[in-house]
C-alpha cells in the first residue's frame, strides 16, 4: 500500500473527541461491573465490596491458571470465567478485608507473562484499550534490569511503529548492512531489502 493510499487520519480535534467517547463508553462499561480492577505490567488485582456480615467461609474463590471464579457462596459469583492470559496460581491470592462500608474481598493475579496489559479480568468482561496504558516510570524503575530493558525496548519499538519508523532490531540488521557495505565497496547494495 503506498503511503498515500492510506486512508487519511482524522484531524486532531475529531481523534480527540473520537478517543474522548471511546473513554467515557470504556468507563461507563467498568463502573457496571460488580468489581474494580487495576494493573501492572505484572500482576492484576481487583477488589468487590461485599455485605459486612459475610466472613471468608462464606466465600467461594478458585483461582486457576487460566480462570477466576470469586464469589459469596449460593448467590450469583462477582466474577466468572476464562482469563485472556494465564496467571501463576502459587503466587495469587485473595483476602477478606474489613472497611469503613462493610467487607472487601480483594484478589491478587500474579500475571504469568510480565509483558503484556490485559484488556479485561476474565474474556467475558468489557475491554478497556491497552493502548491508552501508560506505565509509571515509578513502576518501570520496580522491574528487575533484565526484565526492565525488555519493556523499554518494547515501548521505544512500539512507538518507533506508530511513527513509521524502523524498529530497534531493524537498525540494528540497517547497521550491519552498512558496516558490511564499508567493507566491501565493490559489491552493489542498491535492492538489498531488509526484513
Amino acid at each position: 500500500m503506498a503511503e498515500n493510499d492510506r486512508p487519511a487520519s482524522p484531524p486532531p480535534e475529531e481523534r480527540e473527541r473520537l478517543d474522548k467517547e471511546a473513554k467515557q463508553k470504556e468507563q461507563e462499561e467498568q463502573s457496571k461491573l460488580p468489581y474494580k480492577w487495576t494493573q501492572t505490567i505484572g500482576d492484576v488485582d481487583l477488589s468487590a465490596t461485599i455485605p459486612a456480615n459475610i466472613k471468608g467461609k462464606d466465600l467461594d474463590v478458585k483461582i486457576a491458571k487460566t480462570s477466576l471464579k470469586a464469589g459469596i457462596k449460593g448467590q450469583e459469583p462477582i466474577i466468572d470465567g476464562p482469563l485472556p492470559h494465564p496467571i501463576h496460581v502459587d503466587e495469587s491470592t485473595w483476602t477478606l478485608e474489613t472497611t469503613s462500608s462493610g467487607k472487601e474481598l480483594s484478589i491478587h493475579l500474579d500475571k504469568t507473562n510480565k509483558m503484556e496489559w490485559w484488556a479485561h479480568v476474565v474474556t467475558t468482561a468489557p475491554k478497556i484499550d491497552t493502548s491508552k496504558i501508560t506505565p509509571e516510570n515509578s513502576k518501570l524503575s520496580d522491574l528487575d534490569g533484565e526484565t526492565r530493558s525488555m519493556v523499554e525496548k518494547m515501548m521505544y519499538d512500539q512507538r518507533q511503529k506508530e511513527a513509521g519508523q524502523p524498529t530497534s532490531e531493524e537498525q540494528k540488521k540497517m547497521e550491519l548492512l552498512r558496516k558490511f557495505q564499508d567493507q566491501h565497496p565493490e559489491m552493489d547494495f542498491s535492492n538489498a531489502k531488509i526484513s
